[in-house]
């Protein structure tokens, strides 16, 4: 995002902020990746104007519409679907200015879904997911099958984006919310399994930066160092 482009060019907070921007490096993070991870970034702080300029600045410099629908729909399984909705719709009426269809869902049985969606976390998290659906006890195992069979089984099976690029996505998302601690050294762990590097993520930590302040990129990286097993 170009902080002039929505702040008086020459004032302080333009200035500021675009300098920041401009010091934050991303040698070890792909162009796509980095894009996506921006954008659910700014979801999950609720930052909708922000949103809709690094939207446009993101199609306009090449981000595939595909990839950049998939990263704000999954963010649905983590910022539930209310907090969601305003960028899902920003998003669509960015396609529509600029006459990009809007990707559609085929119809799937819950029994479809669900073994799709356990297939995904064991090849993400490992074997240890397998029956992940049926596990729990009586207060769990409902969000357990709904996890494997939405979370998974709706959102990361999706063409568009590839497993490393959903978990880094995740992770992103995680991160910005804060009280997620756990979940996000879960994530951690999975984007370092699938091939997401530790460098990779310190520096999505510092994408996320100038958006989520310090105190949340720093239980990032507390998170991801625990992750790392130091």
């Amino acid at each position: 995002m170009d902080p002039k482009k929505v702040l008086p060019p020459e004032s302080a907070a333009a200035v500021i902020f675009g300098r920041f921007e401009e010091e934050i490096p991303h040698e070890a993070t792909d162009e796509e990746t980095r894009r996506v991870c921006i954008l659910v970034t700014l979801a999950a702080c609720g930052g909708k104007e922000a949103f809709a300029e690094e939207l446009k600045e993101a199609l306009g410099a090449g981000l595939s519409p595909l990839a950049a629908h998939e990263a704000v729909l999954q963010s649905a399984a983590y910022l539930g679907m209310g907090r969601a909705l305003p960028f899902l719709q920003a998003l669509y009426a960015e396609f529509g200015s600029r006459g990009l269809p809007v990707p559609t869902e085929g119809a799937a049985s819950a029994a479809e879904r669900t073994a799709r969606g356990e297939a995904a976390q064991v090849d993400i998290f490992g074997e240890q997911m397998k029956g992940f659906a049926a596990s729990g006890d009586e207060f769990s195992r409902g969000i357990n099958r709904f996890l494997s069979a939405n979370c998974f089984g709706d959102y990361y099976v999706r063409a568009g984006l590839s497993y490393a690029q959903r978990e880094a996505v995740t992770f992103c998302i995680l991160a910005v919310q804060g009280g997620c601690e756990p979940q996000l050294t879960s994530h951690a762990a999975a984007n370092l399994r699938v091939g997401n590097g530790a460098q990779t993520l310190k520096e999505l930590v510092l994408q996320m930066l100038p958006y989520i302040g310090y105190p949340r990129a720093l239980n990032a990286l507390a998170c991801l160092r625990k992750a790392c097993g130091n």
